[in-house]
């Protein structure tokens, strides 16, 4: 078994709790589904966001709507780059898995302009 990291990435509308909270389970929603994730799969989470988003901690929405309560996660702020995307929520899940696992990356509204 190794380790491997599935990418994310979603846009949300505005700096609220409620609007963080659902780009943060939309996005979970889609990379779990694209990757048949299984939470004992999951080895550790990593949520950044862009300076402009701060109303709430996406871990929270994790662990309270899908339950991964014994999962580590962290929530950081992102490099804020001149002229990246605003209002940009970014996940990194790290699983366990078979090295013939593929990950499926999963990007969301305006964070497509990242690929």
């Amino acid at each position: 078994m190794i380790t491997k990291g599935i990418r994310g990435a979603i846009t949300v509308s505005s700096n609220t709790d409620y609007e963080i909270k659902n780009a943060t389970l939309e996005l979970l929603s889609e990379m779990v589904k694209a990757n048949n994730i299984e939470q004992n799969m999951i080895s550790h989470v990593i949520f950044t966001l862009t300076d402009d988003l701060n109303a709430a901690f996406p871990a929270k929405f994790a662990r309270l709507d899908f339950g991964w309560k014994n999962v580590a996660m962290m929530c950081f702020h992102e490099l804020d780059v001149p002229a990246s995307l605003p209002m940009c929520l970014r996940v990194l899940i790290v699983l366990n898995c078979s090295e013939d696992f593929v990950p499926k990356f999963v990007y969301l509204k305006e964070a497509q302009k990242l690929r």
